[in-house]
């Protein structure tokens, strides 16, 4: 359960991409214990990695002095190691958020971390071009898990501005207004719609929707995944086996998936184009 309502997010806005940072590379760090007396709000700008290693480990570590720490790009795995498993610090919200982001990050250490982080900061996560792949992908596996879960206006704010494979999976969802959000995220894709439109049930409202899109009714696979849904209004099927190929026509009507009526169509559509001499 998220404690993040919609409209606390509502005017945030992506980061825009930034090169990726230079690969820290690090052979085992020695360890260092800290004296009792260290100014840990002066180490975490030292240039050592072993001594950033036993900031990070040191239990007097702050939340403040961590997210400072975590804004440097030069951090070495074993530096975000040690933090990840310094708990009383680690836990604290941002903290977590920031490890998670960090791109040097390893994933051993970011990854499980991402099932306690809140929706729409998991959402800023799958965004974010510095963030590694595999990561981006385990926290759109997370948001997609917590659909079922969340409410109507979380829903519509993911529809509308998370990456394309979390708001295709809203391309279903129950309500129209969230459905035609995700029609009009900027990240969705013609392969995720047509995809969509094949499932095997749920099509009801996307079908017509897009067969009436200003964008999407026209992207050839989104017409051939319309062509094979029951769903797609009488008019607009005749329409769109008139403009697509015949074998394409063919193997919808092999598989069997519409209506009587709707096949009769499409075999009247095919007995005209014969007798034109279309292909």
């Amino acid at each position: 359960m998220t404690e993040i309502s919609a409209d606390d997010h509502e005017g945030a806005q992506e980061s825009p991409e930034q090169p990726p940072p230079p690969r820290v590379r690090s052979a085992s760090l020695k360890k260092i214990v800290l004296p009792a007396d260290a100014d840990l709000g002066t180490l975490i700008h030292d240039v050592s990695q072993e001594i950033l290693a036993a900031v990070a480990a040191d239990a007097r570590l702050s939340e403040d002095l961590a997210l400072a720490l975590l804004n440097r790009r030069d951090l070495s795995r074993e530096v975000l190691e040690a933090l990840g498993k310094n708990s009383p610090v680690a836990r604290q919200r941002k903290v977590q958020l920031a490890i998670v982001m960090h791109p040097q990050t390893p994933r051993h250490v970011s990854v499980p971390s991402i099932r306690h982080i809140h929706t729409f900061e998991l959402m800023q996560v799958a965004l974010l071009p510095a963030v590694p792949p595999d990561v981006r992908r385990a926290a759109e596996d997370a948001l997609i898990s917590r659909i079922a879960n969340i409410s109507s206006g979380e829903r519509f704010t993911l529809a509308r501005r998370s990456s394309g494979r979390v708001a295709a999976s809203l391309l279903l969802d129950k309500e129209e207004r969230v459905m035609q959000a995700a029609l009009a995220n900027p990240q969705m894709t013609e392969m995720w719609i047509a995809k969509a439109l094949k499932a095997g049930s749920g099509t009801d409202r996307l079908a017509p929707a897009v067969s009436r899109h200003q964008k999407w009714s026209f992207r050839n696979d989104v017409k051939a995944a319309l062509l094979g849904n029951r769903h797609t209004p009488p008019a607009r099927l005749i329409q769109l086996a008139a403009e697509l190929p015949v074998n394409l026509i063919k193997d919808v009507l092999r598989n069997g998936g519409l209506g009587q009526q709707a096949r009769n169509s499409l075999l009247a559509v095919l007995e005209r184009r014969r007798s034109g001499g279309k292909t």
